[in-house]
Protein backbone atom coordinates (compact mmCIF):
# COMPACT_ATOMS: atom_id res chain seq x y z
CA UNK A 1 0.00 0.00 0.00
CA UNK A 2 0.88 4.19 0.03
CA UNK A 3 0.97 5.49 3.65
CA UNK A 4 -1.28 5.75 6.05
CA UNK A 5 -4.49 8.44 5.50
CA UNK A 6 -6.75 9.82 7.78
CA UNK A 7 -10.13 11.59 6.83
CA UNK A 8 -13.64 12.69 8.80
CA UNK A 9 -14.23 11.65 12.38
CA UNK A 10 -12.49 8.56 13.66
CA UNK A 11 -12.50 6.98 17.44
CA UNK A 12 -9.64 8.01 20.06
CA UNK A 13 -8.53 4.77 19.95
CA UNK A 14 -9.18 1.63 17.55
CA UNK A 15 -12.22 -0.72 19.00
CA UNK A 16 -12.98 1.83 21.10
CA UNK A 17 -16.66 3.64 20.84
CA UNK A 18 -17.32 6.39 18.73
CA UNK A 19 -20.80 8.55 18.64
CA UNK A 20 -22.93 11.04 17.29
CA UNK A 21 -24.37 14.23 18.22
CA UNK A 22 -27.46 12.18 19.10
CA UNK A 23 -25.53 9.37 20.49
CA UNK A 24 -26.06 6.78 17.86
CA UNK A 25 -23.19 4.21 18.15
CA UNK A 26 -21.13 4.41 15.16
CA UNK A 27 -19.96 0.85 13.71
CA UNK A 28 -16.05 -0.09 12.81
CA UNK A 29 -15.17 -2.22 9.90
CA UNK A 30 -11.90 -3.54 9.20
CA UNK A 31 -10.44 -3.76 5.98
CA UNK A 32 -7.55 -6.08 6.56
CA UNK A 33 -4.52 -7.66 4.58
CA UNK A 34 -3.12 -11.20 4.80
CA UNK A 35 -5.37 -12.05 7.60
CA UNK A 36 -4.95 -9.31 10.64
CA UNK A 37 -0.98 -9.32 9.76
CA UNK A 38 -0.83 -6.66 7.06
CA UNK A 39 -2.01 -3.23 5.86
CA UNK A 40 -5.31 -2.41 7.18
CA UNK A 41 -7.83 0.57 7.31
CA UNK A 42 -10.54 1.17 9.84
CA UNK A 43 -13.86 2.91 8.29
CA UNK A 44 -16.54 4.15 10.27
CA UNK A 45 -20.04 3.94 8.77
CA UNK A 46 -23.69 5.40 10.15
CA UNK A 47 -24.95 1.98 9.98
CA UNK A 48 -24.13 -1.81 10.27
CA UNK A 49 -21.47 -2.27 7.43
CA UNK A 50 -22.73 -6.16 7.38
CA UNK A 51 -26.35 -5.48 6.65
CA UNK A 52 -27.11 -7.25 3.30
CA UNK A 53 -28.46 -10.24 1.43
CA UNK A 54 -27.81 -12.21 -1.53
CA UNK A 55 -29.44 -11.23 -4.84
CA UNK A 56 -29.82 -11.67 -8.59
CA UNK A 57 -26.64 -10.74 -10.30
CA UNK A 58 -26.81 -8.99 -13.51
CA UNK A 59 -23.45 -7.61 -14.40
CA UNK A 60 -20.16 -8.97 -14.42
CA UNK A 61 -17.95 -10.09 -17.62
CA UNK A 62 -16.84 -13.32 -19.16
CA UNK A 63 -15.00 -16.09 -16.70
CA UNK A 64 -12.42 -17.28 -18.41
CA UNK A 65 -11.44 -19.43 -16.33
CA UNK A 66 -14.59 -21.50 -16.85
CA UNK A 67 -13.20 -23.21 -20.17
CA UNK A 68 -9.88 -23.83 -19.52
CA UNK A 69 -9.42 -25.71 -22.76
CA UNK A 70 -10.14 -22.26 -24.51
CA UNK A 71 -7.15 -20.97 -23.29
CA UNK A 72 -4.07 -22.33 -25.01
CA UNK A 73 -0.88 -22.00 -23.41
CA UNK A 74 0.89 -19.50 -26.03
CA UNK A 75 3.18 -20.82 -29.24
CA UNK A 76 6.65 -20.36 -28.82
CA UNK A 77 6.72 -17.55 -30.76
CA UNK A 78 6.99 -13.98 -30.81
CA UNK A 79 3.03 -12.59 -30.59
CA UNK A 80 1.77 -8.90 -31.51
CA UNK A 81 -1.98 -8.29 -30.86
CA UNK A 82 -3.93 -5.35 -32.02
CA UNK A 83 -5.75 -3.67 -29.36
CA UNK A 84 -7.17 -1.31 -31.61
CA UNK A 85 -9.27 -4.35 -33.71
CA UNK A 86 -11.92 -5.16 -30.89
CA UNK A 87 -14.90 -4.17 -31.42
CA UNK A 88 -16.01 -0.87 -30.10
CA UNK A 89 -19.28 -1.10 -27.77
CA UNK A 90 -22.15 -0.08 -29.82
CA UNK A 91 -24.29 0.35 -26.51
CA UNK A 92 -24.15 1.45 -23.05
CA UNK A 93 -21.02 -0.50 -21.15
CA UNK A 94 -20.21 0.25 -18.12
CA UNK A 95 -16.53 -0.65 -16.61
CA UNK A 96 -18.15 -3.56 -14.39
CA UNK A 97 -19.33 -5.72 -17.65
CA UNK A 98 -16.41 -3.89 -20.02
CA UNK A 99 -13.25 -5.97 -19.23
CA UNK A 100 -12.44 -8.23 -22.22
CA UNK A 101 -9.66 -10.40 -20.67
CA UNK A 102 -6.65 -11.65 -23.05
CA UNK A 103 -3.83 -13.21 -21.39
CA UNK A 104 -3.10 -14.67 -18.17
CA UNK A 105 -1.73 -17.10 -15.44
CA UNK A 106 -2.29 -17.73 -11.67
CA UNK A 107 -0.95 -14.69 -11.12
CA UNK A 108 -2.56 -11.89 -13.22
CA UNK A 109 -4.95 -12.11 -16.01
CA UNK A 110 -4.14 -8.75 -18.51
CA UNK A 111 -7.29 -7.50 -20.12
CA UNK A 112 -8.64 -4.53 -22.47
CA UNK A 113 -11.89 -2.44 -21.70
CA UNK A 114 -13.50 -0.11 -23.28
CA UNK A 115 -16.67 1.40 -20.86
CA UNK A 116 -19.35 3.71 -22.53
CA UNK A 117 -21.41 4.16 -19.31
CA UNK A 118 -20.50 4.51 -15.61
CA UNK A 119 -21.17 1.56 -13.38
CA UNK A 120 -25.05 1.57 -12.14
CA UNK A 121 -23.99 -0.89 -9.42
CA UNK A 122 -21.09 -1.13 -6.60
CA UNK A 123 -17.84 -3.59 -7.21
CA UNK A 124 -15.82 -5.52 -5.01
CA UNK A 125 -13.50 -7.52 -6.82
CA UNK A 126 -12.27 -10.25 -3.84
CA UNK A 127 -9.89 -12.08 -6.05
CA UNK A 128 -7.10 -9.48 -6.37
CA UNK A 129 -6.46 -6.09 -6.98
CA UNK A 130 -7.28 -3.99 -9.57
CA UNK A 131 -4.53 -1.87 -11.28
CA UNK A 132 -5.72 0.11 -14.48
CA UNK A 133 -3.60 2.20 -17.01
CA UNK A 134 -6.16 4.87 -18.31
CA UNK A 135 -5.04 4.84 -21.83
CA UNK A 136 -7.34 7.48 -22.65
CA UNK A 137 -10.51 9.19 -21.09
CA UNK A 138 -11.19 10.24 -17.67
CA UNK A 139 -13.60 10.12 -14.85
CA UNK A 140 -13.93 9.64 -11.14
CA UNK A 141 -13.48 6.47 -8.46
CA UNK A 142 -16.31 6.68 -6.38
CA UNK A 143 -16.23 4.83 -2.99
CA UNK A 144 -16.23 4.99 1.42
CA UNK A 145 -13.22 6.44 0.72
CA UNK A 146 -14.67 9.62 -1.63
CA UNK A 147 -13.80 10.34 -4.72
CA UNK A 148 -10.85 9.84 -6.76
CA UNK A 149 -10.41 11.85 -9.71
CA UNK A 150 -8.31 10.11 -12.80
CA UNK A 151 -7.64 10.56 -16.16
CA UNK A 152 -5.13 9.70 -19.35
CA UNK A 153 -2.08 8.16 -18.48
CA UNK A 154 -2.95 8.06 -15.03
CA UNK A 155 -2.17 4.59 -13.14
CA UNK A 156 -5.22 3.60 -11.02
CA UNK A 157 -4.82 1.28 -8.15
CA UNK A 158 -8.41 -0.40 -6.35
CA UNK A 159 -7.18 -2.55 -3.36
CA UNK A 160 -8.90 -6.08 -3.23
CA UNK A 161 -12.42 -5.87 -1.49
CA UNK A 162 -13.33 -2.36 -2.00
CA UNK A 163 -16.38 -1.16 -2.93
CA UNK A 164 -16.36 1.27 -5.68
CA UNK A 165 -18.43 2.34 -8.92
CA UNK A 166 -16.55 4.80 -11.72
CA UNK A 167 -18.64 7.46 -12.65
CA UNK A 168 -17.04 8.41 -16.76
CA UNK A 169 -16.79 12.47 -17.69
CA UNK A 170 -18.94 12.01 -20.80
CA UNK A 171 -17.99 12.57 -24.34
CA UNK A 172 -14.42 11.12 -24.08
CA UNK A 173 -13.28 7.76 -25.25
CA UNK A 174 -12.28 5.66 -22.36
CA UNK A 175 -9.71 2.69 -23.55
CA UNK A 176 -8.36 1.31 -20.37
CA UNK A 177 -5.13 -1.77 -20.10
CA UNK A 178 -6.29 -3.63 -16.78
CA UNK A 179 -4.14 -5.88 -14.70
CA UNK A 180 -5.77 -8.37 -11.97
CA UNK A 181 -3.35 -8.82 -9.56
CA UNK A 182 -3.61 -11.76 -7.20
CA UNK A 183 -1.65 -11.71 -4.50
CA UNK A 184 1.08 -9.07 -2.78
CA UNK A 185 0.56 -6.15 -5.46
CA UNK A 186 2.41 -3.18 -4.10
CA UNK A 187 4.92 -0.18 -4.80
CA UNK A 188 8.60 -1.91 -5.12
CA UNK A 189 9.99 -3.39 -2.16
CA UNK A 190 13.35 -1.74 -2.57
CA UNK A 191 11.93 1.99 -2.92
CA UNK A 192 11.19 2.36 0.61
CA UNK A 193 13.18 2.84 3.99
CA UNK A 194 12.54 1.23 7.12
CA UNK A 195 10.39 3.57 8.47
CA UNK A 196 8.60 2.91 4.66
CA UNK A 197 8.73 6.50 3.06
CA UNK A 198 9.67 6.15 0.27
CA UNK A 199 13.60 6.54 -0.09
CA UNK A 200 15.27 9.83 -1.99
CA UNK A 201 16.27 7.87 -5.07
CA UNK A 202 13.26 5.73 -5.76
CA UNK A 203 11.50 6.60 -9.32
CA UNK A 204 8.46 8.55 -7.96
CA UNK A 205 7.96 10.10 -4.28
CA UNK A 206 4.57 10.48 -2.22
CA UNK A 207 3.61 13.66 -3.63
CA UNK A 208 3.31 12.11 -6.80
CA UNK A 209 -0.05 9.85 -5.88
CA UNK A 210 -3.77 10.89 -5.69
CA UNK A 211 -5.45 9.92 -3.15
CA UNK A 212 -9.20 10.13 -3.02
CA UNK A 213 -11.28 12.88 -1.53
CA UNK A 214 -13.51 12.31 1.42
CA UNK A 215 -16.65 13.83 0.82
CA UNK A 216 -18.35 11.62 4.14
CA UNK A 217 -21.61 9.87 4.05
CA UNK A 218 -22.81 9.77 0.54
CA UNK A 219 -26.09 8.31 -0.69
CA UNK A 220 -25.99 7.81 -4.03
CA UNK A 221 -29.89 6.22 -3.90
CA UNK A 222 -27.98 2.72 -4.88
CA UNK A 223 -28.35 -0.35 -3.13
CA UNK A 224 -26.99 -3.50 -5.01
CA UNK A 225 -23.59 -4.18 -5.30
CA UNK A 226 -21.40 -7.01 -7.07
CA UNK A 227 -18.70 -9.16 -5.17
CA UNK A 228 -16.45 -11.10 -7.64
CA UNK A 229 -14.71 -14.27 -5.80
CA UNK A 230 -13.43 -17.13 -7.12
CA UNK A 231 -14.17 -15.92 -10.52
CA UNK A 232 -17.64 -15.71 -10.09
CA UNK A 233 -19.79 -12.91 -9.72
CA UNK A 234 -22.28 -12.49 -7.06
CA UNK A 235 -24.96 -10.21 -6.07
CA UNK A 236 -26.04 -8.57 -3.39
CA UNK A 237 -28.77 -5.50 -1.88
CA UNK A 238 -28.23 -3.45 1.15
CA UNK A 239 -30.19 -2.24 3.15
CA UNK A 240 -28.44 1.80 3.16
CA UNK A 241 -25.98 3.18 1.00
CA UNK A 242 -22.58 1.32 1.77
CA UNK A 243 -21.08 4.68 1.04
CA UNK A 244 -22.71 5.74 4.63
CA UNK A 245 -19.14 6.27 6.21
CA UNK A 246 -18.55 9.41 8.54
CA UNK A 247 -14.27 8.70 8.59
CA UNK A 248 -11.53 6.20 7.93
CA UNK A 249 -7.80 5.57 9.58
CA UNK A 250 -5.34 3.15 7.53
CA UNK A 251 -3.39 2.36 4.23
CA UNK A 252 -5.45 0.54 2.42
CA UNK A 253 -7.21 2.54 -0.21
CA UNK A 254 -7.56 3.30 -3.63
CA UNK A 255 -5.20 5.98 -5.69
CA UNK A 256 -3.97 7.04 -8.73
CA UNK A 257 -0.51 7.70 -10.21
CA UNK A 258 0.23 9.51 -13.30
CA UNK A 259 2.79 7.64 -15.58
CA UNK A 260 4.28 11.33 -16.60
CA UNK A 261 5.50 11.07 -12.85
CA UNK A 262 7.56 8.12 -12.95
CA UNK A 263 11.02 9.22 -13.03
CA UNK A 264 13.62 7.47 -15.05
CA UNK A 265 17.41 5.90 -14.71
CA UNK A 266 19.80 6.62 -17.35
CA UNK A 267 23.14 5.02 -17.97
CA UNK A 268 26.44 5.67 -19.90
CA UNK A 269 25.34 2.35 -21.65
CA UNK A 270 22.14 0.74 -21.64
CA UNK A 271 20.24 -0.23 -18.34
CA UNK A 272 18.26 -3.49 -18.42
CA UNK A 273 14.38 -3.02 -18.07
CA UNK A 274 14.08 -3.37 -14.58
CA UNK A 275 15.49 0.12 -13.84
CA UNK A 276 11.59 1.17 -14.89
CA UNK A 277 10.28 -1.07 -12.49
CA UNK A 278 7.33 0.59 -11.10
CA UNK A 279 4.62 -1.77 -9.35
CA UNK A 280 4.96 -5.38 -8.80
CA UNK A 281 2.82 -8.45 -7.62
CA UNK A 282 3.33 -12.20 -6.83
CA UNK A 283 4.83 -13.35 -10.09
CA UNK A 284 4.91 -10.33 -12.21
CA UNK A 285 6.84 -6.63 -12.44
CA UNK A 286 4.91 -3.55 -13.88
CA UNK A 287 7.15 -1.20 -15.39
CA UNK A 288 6.70 1.98 -16.95
CA UNK A 289 8.21 3.38 -20.25
CA UNK A 290 8.47 7.19 -20.34
CA UNK A 291 10.08 9.57 -22.97
CA UNK A 292 13.61 10.33 -21.10
CA UNK A 293 17.32 10.48 -22.52
CA UNK A 294 19.14 7.75 -23.90
CA UNK A 295 22.38 6.50 -22.70
CA UNK A 296 25.22 9.00 -22.83
CA UNK A 297 28.21 6.53 -23.41
CA UNK A 298 30.33 8.15 -26.89
CA UNK A 299 29.54 4.33 -28.45
CA UNK A 300 26.51 3.45 -26.75
CA UNK A 301 23.68 1.05 -28.75
CA UNK A 302 20.58 2.56 -27.42
CA UNK A 303 18.37 0.40 -28.60
CA UNK A 304 17.82 -2.80 -26.01
CA UNK A 305 19.80 -5.49 -26.76
CA UNK A 306 18.59 -8.82 -27.61
CA UNK A 307 18.21 -11.38 -24.89
CA UNK A 308 16.81 -14.84 -23.35
CA UNK A 309 14.91 -14.24 -20.63
CA UNK A 310 14.46 -17.78 -20.11
CA UNK A 311 12.66 -17.30 -16.77
CA UNK A 312 9.78 -14.62 -17.75
CA UNK A 313 6.71 -13.86 -20.31
CA UNK A 314 7.44 -10.27 -21.26
CA UNK A 315 3.98 -7.98 -22.30
CA UNK A 316 4.31 -4.40 -23.07
CA UNK A 317 1.45 -2.51 -23.97
CA UNK A 318 2.26 0.08 -26.46
CA UNK A 319 0.46 3.94 -25.36
CA UNK A 320 2.13 6.55 -27.60
CA UNK A 321 5.38 7.83 -29.05
CA UNK A 322 7.69 6.60 -31.53
CA UNK A 323 8.56 2.76 -30.87
CA UNK A 324 12.25 2.80 -31.81
CA UNK A 325 13.05 -0.97 -31.43
CA UNK A 326 9.52 -2.65 -32.97
CA UNK A 327 7.61 -1.82 -36.28
CA UNK A 328 4.23 -2.44 -37.26
CA UNK A 329 2.63 -1.93 -33.31
CA UNK A 330 0.79 0.69 -32.83
CA UNK A 331 -0.95 2.92 -30.14
CA UNK A 332 -3.03 0.07 -28.41
CA UNK A 333 -1.09 -2.80 -29.35
CA UNK A 334 0.09 -5.81 -27.08
CA UNK A 335 3.53 -7.71 -27.74
CA UNK A 336 4.37 -11.05 -26.19
CA UNK A 337 7.36 -12.66 -25.95
CA UNK A 338 7.01 -15.55 -24.25
CA UNK A 339 10.19 -17.43 -21.84
CA UNK A 340 12.35 -19.71 -24.05
CA UNK A 341 13.95 -18.15 -27.16
CA UNK A 342 15.91 -14.91 -28.04
CA UNK A 343 14.26 -11.50 -28.53
CA UNK A 344 15.14 -8.15 -29.34
CA UNK A 345 14.78 -5.23 -31.48
CA UNK A 346 13.24 -5.73 -35.42
CA UNK A 347 16.12 -5.66 -38.03
CA UNK A 348 17.63 -2.48 -38.59
CA UNK A 349 16.74 -1.04 -35.29
CA UNK A 350 19.33 -2.04 -32.71
CA UNK A 351 21.84 -0.87 -36.17
CA UNK A 352 20.43 2.35 -36.24
CA UNK A 353 20.27 3.33 -32.40
CA UNK A 354 23.69 4.28 -32.21
CA UNK A 355 24.03 7.94 -31.55
CA UNK A 356 20.20 8.12 -30.70
CA UNK A 357 19.88 10.99 -27.95
CA UNK A 358 16.30 10.41 -26.40
CA UNK A 359 13.08 8.62 -27.10
CA UNK A 360 9.40 10.02 -26.82
CA UNK A 361 7.97 6.67 -25.94
CA UNK A 362 5.27 5.80 -23.39
CA UNK A 363 4.41 2.03 -22.87
CA UNK A 364 3.73 -0.52 -20.03
CA UNK A 365 5.51 -3.44 -19.66
CA UNK A 366 4.81 -6.71 -17.43
CA UNK A 367 7.20 -9.37 -16.93
CA UNK A 368 5.43 -12.69 -15.94
CA UNK A 369 6.99 -15.54 -14.12
CA UNK A 370 4.62 -18.22 -14.93
CA UNK A 371 3.64 -18.56 -18.76
CA UNK A 372 0.72 -16.66 -19.89
CA UNK A 373 -2.22 -18.17 -22.03
CA UNK A 374 -4.12 -16.73 -24.67
CA UNK A 375 -7.91 -16.36 -24.63
CA UNK A 376 -9.65 -16.77 -27.41
CA UNK A 377 -11.12 -13.35 -28.29
CA UNK A 378 -7.16 -12.31 -27.75
CA UNK A 379 -5.78 -15.02 -30.77
CA UNK A 380 -8.50 -13.49 -32.66
CA UNK A 381 -6.27 -10.39 -32.97
CA UNK A 382 -3.07 -11.62 -33.54
CA UNK A 383 -0.73 -10.36 -35.99
CA UNK A 384 0.25 -13.30 -38.29
CA UNK A 385 3.27 -11.57 -40.10
CA UNK A 386 4.69 -10.44 -36.66
CA UNK A 387 6.80 -13.43 -35.73
CA UNK A 388 8.35 -13.44 -39.65
CA UNK A 389 9.06 -10.18 -39.47
CA UNK A 390 12.00 -10.28 -37.19
CA UNK A 391 13.75 -12.26 -40.09
CA UNK A 392 12.85 -9.48 -43.09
Amino acid sequence: MLDRLTAGEVALKPHTALYDAQQNLRYEECLTRRGFDGPYTILYHEHRPHELLPAECKHGWSDVWSDEAALQPALLARHHYCGRALPRPTTALAPIDARVPLLLNEEVIISLLQPTASDPVYFSNADGDDLYFIHSGAGVLRSAFGDLSFDAGDYLCIPKGVLHRFELTTGVAQIWLSIECRADFGLLKQTRNELGQLRMDAPYCHRDFKRPRFVGPNDEGLRESVVKRANRFQGFTHRHSPLDVIGFDGTVYPWAFPISKFQPRVGATHLPPTVHGTFQCRGALICSFVPRPLDFAQSAVTCPYPHSSVDVDEVIYYVSGQFSSRVGVESGSLTHHPAGMPHGPHPGAYEHSVGVKATDEVAVMLDCYNPLRATALCRSIEDATYEASFCA
